[in-house]
Formats: C-alpha cells, sequence, structure tokens
C-alpha cells in the first residue's frame, strides 16, 4: 500500500492502543507529574490548534529549549504531525553559536523553561526570526523577564480541541532539526524527515537492538534536545512504553532513587552517568545493589565505557551495559553490542571482550573502514580505519553547509563519521578513536580512548581524558589530564600503565586537575583542554 511513514502513527497507535500508560516527569520540588498517552495526545492536539491560530505554516519551525519533561514530550508532535517542524535547541552552547543556529533555522516560536529564559534573553536581540517567546509552564511560571511578547504554555494551548486532523504528509517533510554540539566549529545543522525516524524507530525496538517493548518502563537521562533523545521518545510511543522524564533532577541520587521508585527497566545515558550513580550507592548506607534490580539493560553512548563499568553492572547490578554507537547525523543510532549465536559459544572472557566493543551494525545499516587512501581495510580486529556508513536514517547532506557536504560524503554517496575504528571476523566495530583525537606518534598510531580506559579502571582515578599535543620530534605526543581518587602520583599511574601498554605509548606528562571539562552532551571535552593546554604551557612543544 502506498502509505507514507510519519511519525503521526506513533501518536495516533499510542491514542488508540495505550491511552492508560504512563508517562511521569519528576518535577523539581521532588514530586512527580504523571498522566497517560491518552492525556498526552488532548494536549498535543490542542498545541496543534493553537499553532493553526497563530499562523505557524507548513514547514516553519519552532525553537525548544527545553530539558526532559511531559511539556517537551507534547512538543516532539505537536509540531512536526502538523506538518511543521521543531529545532531541538542546546542551552549549553555559546551565545554566537546560539545566535548562529536560531537565525539560519528561522524559528518563529521560541518554547523555553522558565530556568532558561535568561539565556534566551542574552540572544534576543540579535535573533533575526523569532516573533514569540512561550515559557513552558504556567502563569506562575513565568519570571520577570524582556522577553516581548511573552506568554506561558498553559495559557498558549488552553481552551483548544482535545482532538485534530492530522494532514497526510509526504514521508520526506522535515520533522526536526537538531545541530551537532559545535565543540569543532561551528555547529552543522541535521534534518531528520518522517520516514528517517519511522524506520530509525523500527530499528530501535527490534529485538536485536534494545528490544524496548510495552512491558518497559524507560528513562531516557539523554537530553531530549540532543539527537530526539536518542529517539527513545518515539520507540516509548510506538511500543507503548512507560516513560519516565528526569526533568531538572539528574543528580545521581535523583537518578537511582527514580529508577528505584518508578521500577525503570531500561535507562539510557553517557558512562559518566553511570560512573557517578555507581559511586553514589557505595557511598550510601541506604542505597545497595537492590536499588537498581528493577534494570534489566543500561544503554550506554557517547564513548565508550571503561571495563570496570562495564564489569560491575553485569556482576553486582545485574543490569548488562549494551553500548550504542551512533551520531547527530544518525538519528542516531548505527550499532550496539549484540551476542550473537556464534559468539555465545565462545568462552566467557572472550564474550566480555567483545562486550565491550561498540557493537555490530544495527539493521538497515551498511558500515565499512577505509585507510587513508580510501582503500578498504581488512577486518582482523586490528587494522584501523575510518567508519563511513550508509542507512535510511542517516543524512544525504547538512542544512545549509554545502563546505562541509563535501567532506563529510564519499564521491559515492557513504557518510564519512570521522570516526577511526576496526571490525573482527565476528562483526563487531570496535571505535578506537575520533580522527581528531587519534595520536599519531613518530609515525605510529596511539588510541587516546585505550589511554583513557586505563586510568580509569585504576581505583586510583576518578576521571582521566587523553589529549594530542604538538611535539617537535615526534610530531604528537599524548598528554593526560586526570582527577585523582585519594593518593597518587603521576609515577603510580606510569607504572600501572606500563603493564598494558609500551613505553613510547605513555602519556609525556599526568596533569593532576579538580575537574575535566565535559561538552553539552556529558563528553569529556577536548578542545577546552587543548585551549587550556596552549594557554598554560605558552609555546610548543613542551619539554620531554
Amino acid at each position: 500500500m502506498d502509505y507514507d511513514l510519519t511519525i503521526t502513527k506513533f501518536l495516533e497507535r499510542a491514542r488508540d492502543l495505550f491511552d492508560h500508560k504512563e508517562i511521569v516527569t519528576a518535577l523539581p520540588d521532588g514530586g512527580v507529574h504523571r498522566y497517560t498517552y491518552g492525556d498526552a495526545y488532548e494536549r498535543i492536539s490542542q498545541l496543534a490548534h493553537a499553532l493553526d491560530d497563530y499562523g505557524m505554516e507548513p514547514g516553519d519551525r519552532s525553537g525548544v529549549m527545553a530539558v526532559n519533561h511531559y511539556r517537551h514530550y507534547e512538543l516532539y508532535f505537536g509540531p512536526s504531525c502538523s506538518e511543521r517542524s521543531i529545532h531541538m535547541v542546546n542551552h549549553r552552547l555559546p551565545e554566537h553559536h546560539l545566535e548562529e543556529i536560531i537565525n539560519e533555522a528561522e524559528d518563529r516560536l521560541m518554547f523555553v523553561d522558565p530556568q532558561f529564559v535568561d539565556v534566551v534573553e542574552s540572544v534576543a536581540p540579535n535573533l533575526e526570526t523569532v516573533e514569540q517567546y512561550v515559557v513552558l509552564g504556567d502563569e506562575d511560571d513565568v519570571p520577570d523577564t524582556d522577553l516581548d511578547p511573552v506568554v506561558d504554555y498553559e495559557s498558549f494551548i488552553a481552551g483548544y480541541d482535545t482532538d485534530y486532523d492530522w494532514p497526510q504528509m509526504d514521508e520526506e517533510t522535515e520533522s526536526a532539526l537538531c545541530y551537532t554540539s559545535g565543540t569543532t566549529g561551528l555547529p552543522k545543522g541535521v534534518q531528520y524527515t518522517h520516514r528517517g525516524q519511522f524506520l530509525h524507530t523500527l530499528m530501535h525496538s527490534h529485538v536485536d537492538v534494545f528490544a524496548i517493548s510495552e512491558s518497559d518502563t524507560v528513562m531516557p537521562v539523554v537530553p531530549m534536545f540532543h539527537v530526539n533523545g536518542w529517539g527513545l521518545p518515539y520507540t516509548t510511543t510506538l511500543t507503548g512504553a512507560k516513560l519516565v522524564l528526569p526533568g531538572q533532577r539528574t543528580d545521581p541520587g535523583d537518578l537511582v532513587e527514580l529508577i528505584r521508585d518508578e521500577a525503570v527497566s531500561i535507562a539510557a545515558a553517557v558512562p559518566t552517568v553511570w560512573m557517578e550513580a555507581d559511586k553514589l550507592i557505595e557511598e550510601r548506607d541506604d542505597l545497595g545493589p537492590e536499588t537498581l534490580e528493577s534494570l534489566d539493560d543500561v544503554l550506554i553512548g557517547g564513548s565508550a565505557p571503561p571495563d570496570s563499568l562495564l564489569d560491575k553492572f553485569a556482576d553486582v547490578y545485574d543490569a548488562p551495559i549494551s553500548q550504542g554507537y551512533g551520531m547527530t547525523e544518525a538519528s542516531p543510532h548505527l550499532a550496539n553490542t549484540l551476542i550473537t549465536t556464534e559468539v555465545a559459544d565462545l568462552p566467557r572472557d572472550e564474550q566480555n571482550e567483545l562486550r565491550k566493543k561498540a557493537g555490530v551494525p544495527a539493521p538497515g545499516v551498511q558500515m565499512r573502514l577505509r585507510d587513508d587512501d580510501g582503500e578498504p581495510v581488512p577486518h582482523d580486529g586490528e587494522t584501523p580505519g575510518e567508519i563511513q556508513a550508509r542507512a535510511p536514517w542517516l543524512i544525504g547532506e547538512y542544512y545549509e553547509r554545502p563546505e562541509a557536504n563535501e567532506e563529510s560524503f564519499t564521491d559515492d554517496g557513504w557518510f564519512r563519521s570521522g570516526d577511526i575504528g576496526t571490525m573482527d571476523q565476528y562483526g563487531y566495530l570496535d571505535v578506537v578513536d575520533r580522527m581528531d583525537d587519534v595520536i599519531k606518534s613518530g609515525g605510529e598510531w596511539i588510541s587516546s580512548v585505550e589511554l583513557e580506559n586505563a586510568l580509569i579502571d585504576d581505583d586510583r582515578v576518578e576521571e582521566a581524558t587523553v589529549i594530542s599535543v604538538p611535539h617537535e620530534k615526534w610530531q604528537e605526543r599524548p598528554f593526560a589530564y586526570v582527577v585523582p581518587n585519594g593518593d597518587v602520583t603521576e609515577a603510580d599511574l606510569r607504572e600501572a600503565l606500563l603493564e598494558q601498554f609500551p613505553k613510547w605509548w605513555l602519556p609525556d606528562h599526568i596533569k593532576f586537575v579538580d575537574e575535566i571539562p565535559k561538552t553539552t552532551t556529558g563528553k569529556f571535552n577536548k578542545k577546552v583542554l587543548v585551549d587550556q593546554f596552549e594557554s598554560e604551557y605558552g609555546s610548543l612543544p613542551i619539554d620531554e
């Protein structure tokens, strides 16, 4: 049948089959907001009518600057299902980036959480297309502000019909616009289509991916402004899974209590979140491994988790970590942990080694590795190459970035990820490093990721990251930043690293710091560290 694949089908399915299932939001005061998919459908319909009355035309965009809560969930569907689009705005971006991307997206409305009103105020004078600001709350939630005109969300949607005649759309219609984090320059716009999100969502719920089903309770800790919240708001809506949104309560204590109280079975976050949660459970007398007993699966992305974290969650919490590999450009999913029947016959220690890799390409994804000359590299688990991919939900071009398109796509249409990886005989991808982060010392490769994981695995280390710095003799050398956990010296850590790596791999210097800066998505921000290094040490290279 000629059946357009649109996310409206998810919304209608939830209304028809799962109108009783809960969407739970943690509130700042310690309470929770509960309503159902049926309740959400009615409010989403009211939102669509409000957009009609405002005069939003097909294709018009609304910016959304918000944390994970039920009103943000409604914005995932109201504009997109009524033939408009949302622009997911990352409030942590620098002001000049915010101005650039909001103007480029030509957002007409800006929906903003009360706590981010000051962020929007700081850039509002330079926003060229925003006509109306909508604070995500009721009248009492609108702070004193210079934003004009401004209205609260509840008033914006109040009084409208709780059903809506959703338009029949072409599946290639844009549903959302999301910008890359911009840590290596100006953020680049990624347009998501209804078709891409539909197929990505089907893949996400596949039994060989994350197997999300109606019986699950899913908590995306990853921000909903970041790559569709990893697609989880769509997947839960399609499957009818209970959805738990942490709102502003993302401290480790709040998260583990939410998991316990709402019986969360699947939760998703970057590794640092789970490292902090594990530390908290160890420190607090009123918490123990049973706090996370409802968890069946822990989804991790963004960076590779250390071995100790994988082992802890599998053996102590009985909640194995499933890695996912992807990016903003891929909605975001491309690969994930999968124990195939062939791998299941391997000894346990060999299986564990494979679990530490990014996983196998998901159904619908094609993946290949290429060397510097564009030639294939062998799948021997050792030879590195650039990871290139194709998928129905992976972009074919950046929005308004022709120069980036030339660099990011091969002549035969594959996306160049910028990541370096290996692939073994079982099809398991191991992400070795970013092309920008891999260290080429004297013509030989050093993986900053492997060094980082080894440092983090040391009980005396809280956090660690490794950057590449220029060197007069070797071109590049590793330099480590470490947040210590107790008494430890540079000599101690170098001795420990020598047990795993050749001497020439070891960082020339290990600098102890109080904290390591992170990106807007929780990753270690190496760009900031490189800038700090240059500022602190002045002329480069440093002495050996």
